[in-house]
């Protein structure tokens, strides 16, 4: 029998019950609905727009696009303040939902937004003319276990159409760094859709920005305040007494903490818990909205359908809460392209066209600094040349060029590559890096990946937060700050931190502040302009890339030998950062729960052998026969739907939205009506072509659906405990 396939008998009977007993003069015995421990409520706004408007006010919005619809969604141009200087709380929830929309799903129509998605599209699949408004009430939220630094927020949405007869939950931590909106274009509007309750979260990051110079901190409403005037409002701020902050200051003026990195909680090892907390206040607030006194808990886990899904570091939240759930809260789990962080210690392995893979299973600390140090030669490399370069003139190596012959230059001096000139050089930094997992799919998609600043921002962030460094602890000689168009450390746009909470996405990445070497010569430089001291030369800051991988591997990356109290970094901050590491590994034990796993095989963020086919095998030799996922491998598809319109991407990949969707109706398939899992299996699609810049609209026909019954050339086996995907 399907999960939970008598919701709606055991709710009738529930309100029969209860209607039978007030009838008699009876009250209810049942339990009291309660608060989950540690949860304080901030707010409950309804959202009543039924029409398109400015959004400005809340009366103006609804729970989806911010009351702009899918127009305004579309739209180039985010909506407009009316003082920029100071937005309102409504206008900035607003404009995070529209920064968040976009900022993962691709918003043109020749992409397939308001054709194949978006919020004119009905959960059967329906286009309409609509703008796809839908109201209801929105319940925010704020977590802490009692420190008062963690303040993980909580959005529940509940939809005016949510159907008390069929109650679900859907749950969706945010992608990436986003704050509470990151997961609105994904795991809320397909569950809005449906008439399900969303419970939305950030998991801990989102935009948090402490300006130090000025003590002003991000508040839970998005608006900004200083530290004292926040109070337990503040979103987070570092834990630097003034005389501490003042010294930093001193030393380092214009530096801006960031919350992921700098709030010393390594708030990733709690991603599962938190999305766990954000079920269990969802079904709180649903009997707070639709109890009764003679039934005060209608809905339980037991006669509620709940499906966690989410993408990217959401993803990652998802599973790992699916790991956690010893209670049965979740019934299904969706991830796509989720950041699996399993290790190569387990009995698993990873084939591909028949082959062995070699290099599997590495967490994101490591293949990310990893990749820091070795993407921008390898962009150089023959193999990895653009049939398109033209198109990328504004992301790719242009003006970028002799800085990334300089990172060749230098790697090859300290012996780390090979080669007399410098494509021999890039063509060994580009081997070195499918030797840790990324495929030749992923070739051409390393200059745009270090260009756009994701290897700098990722390997700067993320030793940071395993080793809980406080923030002026100057980790590798890096900081993080606005910047001018030289790379000079500027003080940030007021106006930019007054809207950062809807402008920003969590990380370092120039939305106010971007990746600063304190030690370059000259003087602190963003990453892009950074002269490496051991150099002398303009090379993306080599020596703070070596120092990352270095925090990594505990050991020097030129001598290979350990780290020492002397070195630079030192063994304990090597230690403490292998020690978060540990923290955030996976196990791979689903506990039978359905799960369908959704990853592009040109992703070269998230590269499927040290994610999704690594955790896929892990799952497989931890659960066995028992196991209950399937994997969807997307050829063409890569992390970043948003990209999708920039020129060259939008002729050579296709968006993977499409196939979350498609995994979510699976998974509410099966939970509700017993249908059988899709198989795992590769999704063969084809690329939209034509000029970039220009490619043709996107058809249905490019992007075939995964299938009950794949053909043997596109099955996913195993081979004993390794995962065997075809080519």
């Amino acid at each position: 029998m399907p999960a939970k396939s008598h919701t709606a008998l055991r709710w009738t009977f529930t309100a029969l019950a209860s209607a039978v007993l007030a009838a008699c003069g009876g009250s209810s015995s049942g339990p009291d609905n309660s608060l989950p421990a540690g949860v304080r409520e901030i707010s409950a706004t309804t959202y009543s727009a039924t029409s398109v408007g400015s959004g400005s006010t809340a009366a103006s919005q609804d729970l989806l696009t911010g009351g702009i619809g899918k127009t305004g969604l579309g739209a180039a141009a985010a909506p407009a303040y009316a003082d920029p200087a100071k937005p309102t709380a409504a206008e900035l929830r607003r404009n995070a939902l529209y920064s968040n929309y976009r900022g993962i799903l691709d918003p043109s129509a020749n992409g397939g937004y308001g054709r194949l998605y978006g919020p004119n599209v009905t959960a059967a699949g329906q286009v309409t003319t609509g703008e796809g408004l839908i109201p209801g009430r929105e319940y925010l939220a704020v977590y802490d276990e009692g420190s008062g630094r963690q303040q993980v927020v909580m959005a529940v949405q509940v939809p005016d159409s949510f159907n008390s007869a069929r109650p679900c939950v859907i749950l969706g931590p945010s992608s990436g760094s986003r704050g509470v909106y990151g997961a609105i274009g994904t795991a809320s509007e397909w569950g809005l859709k449906k008439g399900c309750a969303v419970a939305l979260t950030d998991a801990g990051k989102g935009v948090g920005l402490h300006n130090l110079m000025d003590d002003t901190v991000n508040q839970l409403d998005g608006t900004r305040a200083t530290r004292s005037a926040a109070g337990s409002m503040a979103y987070f701020a570092a834990a630097l007494s003034d005389a501490a902050r003042a010294a930093y200051n001193a030393a380092f003026p214009n530096r801006i903490a960031i919350k992921q990195a700098q709030s010393q909680q390594n708030p990733e090892k709690e991603w599962g818990r938190d999305t766990l907390v954000s079920a269990r206040y969802a079904l709180y607030v649903l009997n707070q909205q639709f109890g009764s006194p003679d039934n005060r808990v209608p809905f339980t886990s037991d006669n509620t359908t709940v499906i966690a899904a989410s993408v990217s570091n959401g993803g990652a939240a998802v599973l790992r809460a699916a790991e956690q759930d010893s209670g049965g809260l979740i019934d299904g789990v969706v991830a796509s392209e989720p950041k699996t962080d399993v290790g190569t210690a387990g009995n698993y392995g990873v084939q591909f066209d028949g082959r062995p893979v070699a290099g599997y299973g590495k967490t994101l600390a490591e293949y990310t600094t990893f990749g820091n140090l070795y993407q921008p030669c390898a962009a150089l490399a023959p193999e990895a040349q653009l049939t398109e370069t033209s198109a990328y003139n504004y992301i790719a190596l242009t003006n970028m060029t002799e800085r990334a012959t300089a990172r060749c230059d230098g790697l090859a001096a300290k012996g780390l590559v090979r080669g007399a000139t410098t494509a021999e050089r890039a063509s060994d930094a580009l081997a070195r890096l499918r030797a840790w997992g990324w495929t030749a799919d992923n070739d051409t998609m390393h200059n745009a990946h270090y260009a756009l600043g994701n290897g700098p921002i990722l390997s700067a962030m993320y030793p940071w937060s395993y080793g809980r460094f406080a923030a002026d602890a100057n980790v590798c000689g890096t900081s993080f700050a606005a910047a001018s168009a030289t790379g000079e450390v500027v003080p940030a746009a007021p106006a930019v931190l007054a809207q950062s909470a809807a402008l920003a996405n969590g990380t370092s990445n120039g939305v106010p502040a971007t990746v600063i070497y304190n030690d370059s010569v000259g003087g602190a430089r963003a990453w892009q302009f950074a002269v490496s001291p051991s150099t002398g030369k303009a090379d993306l800051g080599l020596d703070q890339a070596l120092c990352q991988h270095a925090l990594v591997t505990g050991q020097d990356p030129v001598t290979g030998a350990p780290l020492t109290a002397a070195s630079t970094p030192t063994k304990a901050q090597s230690d403490a950062v292998r020690a978060g590491i540990q923290e955030v590994l996976l196990n791979g034990n689903l506990r039978s729960k359905p799960t369908i796993i959704v990853a592009g095989r040109s992703d070269a963020l998230i590269p499927v052998n040290d994610n999704a086919r690594a955790y896929t095998a892990l799952n497989h030799a931890v659960e066995g026969g028992s196991s209950r996922l399937r994997y969807i491998e997307v050829t063409n598809g890569q992390h970043f739907d948003a990209f999708l319109p920039l020129a060259g991407f939008d002729t050579r990949f296709v968006p993977l939205h499409p196939y979350f969707n498609q995994a979510l109706d699976a998974m509410w398939a099966t939970l509700t009506s017993g249908a059988a899992l899709p198989p795992s299996q590769v999704v063969r699609t084809t690329p939209r072509g034509g000029m970039p810049g220009a490619a043709p609209a996107i058809t249905a026909a490019q992007l075939p659906p995964f299938v009950a019954a794949p053909a043997a050339g596109d099955q996913i086996g195993f081979a004993g405990n390794a995962i065997a995907v075809p080519r």
